[in-house]
């Protein structure tokens, strides 16, 4: 009885140890939107329009209500986030445009470069933004597969205020273009159904998918199958076609069986382009948006959705940010860290629910080349006094129009407590410069690791981004 007894022991061990073993790879599917703020699907208040499936993500997962963009403009955003790096470190500032000679460079490591190490397959299919020359293009950064546009969908010969500035849109296939200006009425479902074909032909391996749709920047297209089917006119058709792609790629992956081994996540690059009016988005009444260091810049919605390893309607009120993807990924992945100085942590505690302490201690919010306008802790936020963008006391443009903006305004810095004045309305300095003291002692050791142009800080540890010969 009792050698019965350990020889059922040994099946029982020998059982658990094959399992683990065999264990399936999780799956990545990385959705990242263009120009959508906070407020701009349902769960955070978007009225005019629904989004179901964007509900369903966070009724099955988490939403990470203090999720903040790398940076607050499109190609220092997804440099950052693909990097795990804020962008100023690898050198990477603004949104890069035709005329732009420089990308990311071939000495930095991609969320598809780090999972490629395990055996995963790679795929992007949206907007790029990393620079449009062949050296700068997916193929060329980890991904197997590559269809898309490799800058912003406004630059293009029908810029509402530059017309013509900018040369016909190329829509690239791995590295050749196979099409200029196409049809953008399109891209939400042609970059969804490319994204479903990938799925399906690599269901039997592990696999990265990075969903980077142009909208809701504008100009805003939208296919015929929601025109006019919203309250919000063109942007909440728009918001409804975006929702109906998670949709779909949450459907295939029930399908397939996938949802159990597939990590999705949902988010934006920054904040909505308010002066263009109805054809921006929402920032739940965060101050100012994209462009600004201010929480309507960079503060957006942050989904994820893992059945079985993310608890169910969870809500997560801990600081993270976009440059936490990669090392979490990585560690998902079991795979390796860039060699490499990298500035994320690793958030999978908080995926898994747990009540730990938080991982991330600090974000810094830059902007322009180089500029250091804010550090916060959590709870507060302390600003400098900076030069940037304001979109307050002008009239917004409307149908495509943009309205004026003040790009060199002059803020003067404050403190502001987040947990209770989320716009930034009150400076409560005086009242806590123990805080400002805190927080000035983690701005300063951050100057000298990134530099500041404000101080004129050059900083010791930044890198180059990629360039071109003349």
């Amino acid at each position: 009885m009792k050698k019965l007894a350990v020889f059922g022991l040994f099946l029982i061990i020998l059982s658990f140890l094959y399992s683990c073993q065999t264990e399936a790879p999780t799956n990545i599917i990385l959705i990242y939107l263009d120009d959508v703020g906070y407020g701009d699907v349902s769960i955070t208040g978007a009225t005019g329009y629904s989004t179901p499936n964007i509900d369903k993500m966070a009724a099955h997962g988490m939403f990470f209500s203090h999720y903040y963009a790398p940076q607050a403009v499109c190609s220092a955003s997804r440099a950052g986030m693909l990097t795990g790096c804020y962008p100023n470190r690898i050198g990477f500032s603004g949104a890069l445009d035709h005329l732009a000679k420089r990308g990311i460079s071939d000495e930095e490591e991609t969320i598809a470069d780090v999972l490629k190490k395990k055996g995963y397959a790679t795929a992007a299919f949206g907007k790029w933004h990393l620079g449009h020359y062949k050296q700068f293009l997916p193929l060329q950064h980890g991904f197997d597969e590559y269809f898309g546009i490799p800058y912003s969908n406004d630059m293009w010969p029908n810029h509402p205020t530059n017309k013509n500035y900018y040369p016909p849109l190329p829509l690239i296939e791995g590295n050749e273009i196979v099409e200029t200006d196409p049809d953008q009425s399109l891209f939400t479902t042609e970059f969804t159904e490319r994204a479903l074909a990938f799925i399906e032909k690599n269901k039997e391996n592990p696999f990265f998918v990075y969903l980077a749709h142009p909208m809701a920047h504008v100009p805003l297209f939208v296919s015929e199958k929601f025109k006019g089917k919203s309250e919000q006119g063109l942007y909440g058709d728009v918001m409804m076609e975006i929702d109906w792609s998670v949709g779909q790629i949450i459907k295939k992956l029930e399908e397939l069986n996938l949802d159990e081994n597939t990590l999705l996540i949902f988010t934006s690059d920054n904040g909505p382009w308010i002066n263009y009016g109805n054809h921006a988005g929402s920032t739940g009444g965060l101050r100012e948006g994209k462009g600004t260091s201010f929480e309507g810049g960079q503060r957006v919605p942050c989904l994820m959705m893992w059945k079985g390893v993310i608890p169910e309607g969870q809500v997560c009120n801990k600081l993270i940010s976009g440059i936490d993807l990669l090392p979490t990924i990585a560690e998902i992945a079991g795979a390796p860290l860039p060699d490499k100085r990298i500035d994320g942590v690793n958030m999978l505690p908080l995926l898994k629910g747990r009540d730990a302490d938080p991982p991330r201690k600090s974000f810094y919010y830059y902007y322009r080349r180089n500029n250091l306008e804010a550090v916060q802790d959590g709870q507060w936020k302390l600003v400098f006094d900076h030069p940037g963008r304001t979109y307050e006391g002008f009239q917004p443009g409307a149908d495509g129009m943009p309205g004026p903006v003040n790009e060199g305004f002059l803020f003067k810095g404050g403190l502001y407590d987040l947990r209770r004045d989320p716009g930034e309305r009150y400076d409560v300095s005086e009242s806590h410069p123990e805080i400002v003291e805190k927080l000035e002692k983690l701005a300063d050791e951050t100057r000298e690791d990134l530099g500041d142009d404000l101080t004129e800080n050059p900083g010791k540890n930044r890198r180059e981004s990629g360039r071109i010969e003349n």
